[in-house]
């Protein structure tokens, strides 16, 4: 099953058989108060900034939040839509729970993005999925609904299943539903890793959906986050994970996805490590001999 999405210029399938996509995380407001003041204030530097860098580093796609509190949040979601379009040509993933600021930024967005997101909840199924048939997006589809989040595998498929039979009813089709099996601290729960799994195992049979996640989730609350979400991809990408919201910036999670894909069969002839490996060798030595194109903006 392929899920394809397309920014005015590039296309990316997502799928099993095809290299893992990376879907950069950074540019959401959430925890980052100097981006949300700058946000806020209309200024989209840093935006743009994270932007390319995230594309730089190996994101395929860009996450797309405008979530600042008291905030015109339709406008602002457009506005920064339009500044990332001007820096990268990647497709976007547009991120709101507001379903005013969805439809404004679907209305602008020139490709085919991918919708963050819809729960099971009948009314929110009611409200979100008419706007991604009518703008001819994809959307993902979180498994829980008005229960909360169940912590048996097997019911988070239903509700899954739940996401696919309403969307076929507005007329999407099932491979623009990515299924998010919702991954979660495991410092709250041990059996948390393995309940996401497993999960991710029984959509890959029994549904065959591509499936992403919040991949940082799973280390919430504790320390060394970078080297637990590094550990996270190689079994999340065996049990059939094909893309994930993360940070593409931290070199482990980058590295962790790179040899996944290599070891799954993803990467002929190892072309895309090898690739890797030669442009950080340039980088290292372009440091070491103080070429100005080294330095890159913070």
């Amino acid at each position: 099953m392929e899920t394809v999405l397309r920014s005015r210029s590039k296309e990316v399938v997502i799928s099993i058989d095809r290299p893992f996509v990376m879907i950069g995380e950074r540019i959401n407001p959430t925890g980052r108060k100097v981006l949300a003041a700058e946000m806020k204030a209309g200024v989209m530097d840093r935006v743009r900034a994270d932007a390319i860098a995230q594309v730089e580093a190996g994101a395929q796609m860009l996450d797309v939040n405008a979530g600042v509190p008291s905030i015109d949040e339709p406008a602002l979601l457009v506005a920064t839509i339009k500044a990332v379009s001007e820096v990268t040509a990647v497709p976007l993933c547009i991120d709101s729970s507001v379903i005013e600021a969805l439809e404004a930024a679907l209305a602008v967005y020139e490709g085919k993005a991918l919708v963050n997101s819809v729960t099971a909840e009948g009314e929110r199924m009611d409200r979100i999925l008419p706007l991604v048939k009518k703008y001819g997006a994809a959307v993902i589809g979180m498994s829980n609904d008005e229960t909360g989040i169940t912590m048996v595998p097997q019911e988070r498929v239903e509700i899954a299943m739940r996401i696919i039979e309403r969307a076929r009813y507005y007329g999407i089709p099932q491979e623009d539903i990515v299924i998010d099996p919702i991954a979660m601290t495991v410092a709250a729960d041990p059996q948390a890793g393995l309940i996401t799994l497993e999960t991710m195992r029984l959509i890959k049979e029994q549904l065959g959906n591509n499936m992403t996640c919040g991949a940082s989730n799973v280390s919430f609350g504790l320390p060394e986050r970078h080297v637990l979400n590094a550990a996270f991809f190689p079994v999340a990408m065996h049990a059939g994970l094909t893309c994930a919201i993360t940070n593409p910036l931290v070199p482990e999670v980058r590295k962790a996805v790179l040899a996944s894909d290599l070891l799954l069969g993803h990467d002929e002839y190892a072309m895309q490590w090898i690739s890797n490996f030669r442009a950080e060798q340039k980088k290292k030595a372009a440091v070491t001999s103080g070429a100005p194109e080294a330095v890159k903006p913070a």
